[in-house]
């Protein structure tokens, strides 16, 4: 049997989202919301998926807007789609719990391969979002920490994921990357990168044991 005349590259880089992987899906608590206030399930990520690229979320997330902007402007879209919601509200319901599993797998990466953190974000105030006080030392146990309120661009716009590439000094074919949203794999996958999809994280992490060839438990 022949060689493979492209042979794929090793993996040499894992990349991992923030929210829905490393800490608990925002989802979880965005279903709550709704359910407390008497909103159609799924409308919260309803008003988020409307015009992607320029709503309150995408500007947000871009450091476009402050925090005080975003909340009257998701007002103004939610009402649009028939319920007005507390924009200020929304973002209290982002910041999850850590998964230990998770973290204990970033951990074990950083042994073997280069990491990143890849994280669309956005800032309070006069400065960016506590990562540092969310994820206690976690933050330290990554080689790269990519914000899109830093960077001014968010996933899923592709040139987010050259960015970490450019930083770790690795091309796109030699990461793995991990989100729960399908819609940020899509750019990665498109840009060679091998991705997984968060839902539950221990079939997750079997994934990533597959991919990178160590255990992570």
């Amino acid at each position: 049997m022949s060689a493979d005349p492209n042979p794929r590259p090793a993996i040499s880089a894992a990349l991992f989202d923030f929210g829905g992987v490393i800490l608990t899906s925002p989802f979880e608590a965005f279903a709550a919301y709704e359910r407390e206030h008497d909103l159609p399930d799924g409308f919260l990520r309803l008003v988020n998926a409307t015009n992607p690229d320029t709503n309150a979320w995408a500007q947000l997330e871009r450091g476009a807007v402050t925090v005080a902007r975003f909340a009257e402007l998701f007002e103004e879209e939610s009402a649009v789609l028939g319920h007005r919601v507390d924009g200020h509200a929304v973002l209290g319901l982002l910041f999850g719990r850590l998964r230990p599993a998770m973290v204990e797998a970033v951990r074990r990466c950083g042994e073997h391969l280069k990491t990143g953190l890849l994280t669309n974000n956005f800032v309070v105030g006069d400065g960016h979002v506590d990562r540092e006080h969310e994820m206690g030392d976690v933050l330290g146990l990554f080689d790269v920490v990519i914000e899109s309120s830093k960077v001014g661009v968010r996933k899923p716009d592709p040139r987010f994921y050259e960015l970490a590439c450019a930083e770790l000094g690795i091309e796109p074919a030699e990461a793995v990357f991990l989100d729960d949203l399908g819609v940020n794999l899509k750019p990665a996958r498109a840009l060679g990168m091998t991705t997984i999809k968060v839902g539950d994280p221990d079939v997750a992490i079997a994934e990533l044991e597959a991919v990178v060839g160590f255990p992570l438990r």
